[in-house]
């Protein structure tokens, strides 16, 4: 079970994303930097309580037109070999002390973890409270996927799989298995989710537009193999 502690970060998660975030290529926003606020999201609990795990939905005015991003970080007391290029950046936290966050595509916690989730065996965690369900997060399962593995340890290696495009990041999983985080967020159209012909399982949820009004869509998507 992940704990939230009500201390500092230095810098901010969100200070971090402002230089961050335009080096990626599914950003939309000003070239010189993104204006930011946190608009939703949820937490994961890694099992062996070494990582914390969020998926932070972030929304950016800087454009000419309102973007939200979904921003999957993961949170480590030690550096992860071989993940130097996924690395966000690193915070000084007011009880855990130096954190270094990273890009979650590219970490194996976070993936196995969200793969249990599509799969009915974790269960999302609210964003800022300890040992509280999401019940707003919704996912699905419709046919066979990928097993998580025996919870990769907090010292596994990073591995090339997520590739960024410029709408999300897809991860080739074993078993032929892709996974389409989808990192520009879209509203689904009749304010129910639906996930695309062809996929096995999915992850949606809801988040906050500058406006003030309340937006749910896809967050993440699973096939069942490589797609043309």
């Amino acid at each position: 079970m992940a704990v939230i502690h009500r201390t500092t970060l230095k810098p901010t998660k969100l200070e971090l994303l402002t230089a961050w975030l335009p080096t990626r290529p599914w950003y939309t926003g000003d070239p010189d930097g993104p204006r930011l606020a946190k608009a939703g999201g949820f937490r994961l609990d890694d099992p062996r309580g070494e990582v914390g795990i969020e998926f932070m939905v972030a929304t950016d005015t800087s454009g000419p037109h309102p973007s939200a991003y979904l921003v999957p970080l993961t949170y480590r007391g030690a550096p992860l070999e071989g993940a130097e290029h996924a690395l966000v950046g690193t915070m000084e936290h007011g009880v855990l002390g130096p954190r270094w966050a990273y890009d979650g595509c590219q970490d194996p916690v976070l993936a196995d973890r969200l793969l249990a989730l599509i799969g009915g065996s974790a269960q999302a965690q609210a964003q800022s409270e300890t040992d509280t369900p999401d019940r707003d997060v919704v996912r699905s399962c419709a046919g066979d996927i990928p097993s998580p593995s025996a919870h990769p340890t907090a010292t596994a290696t990073a591995t090339a799989t997520a590739t960024d495009d410029e709408e999300g990041t897809e991860l080739s999983l074993g078993q032929g298995a892709t996974l389409r985080l989808c990192r520009v967020l879209r509203p689904a159209p009749n304010g129910t989710p639906v996930p695309p012909p062809g996929a096995v399982g999915h992850v949606a949820g809801p988040w906050q537009l500058p406006d003030g009004t309340r937006a749910q869509g896809l967050f993440a998507v699973l096939y069942p193999g490589a797609r043309a």
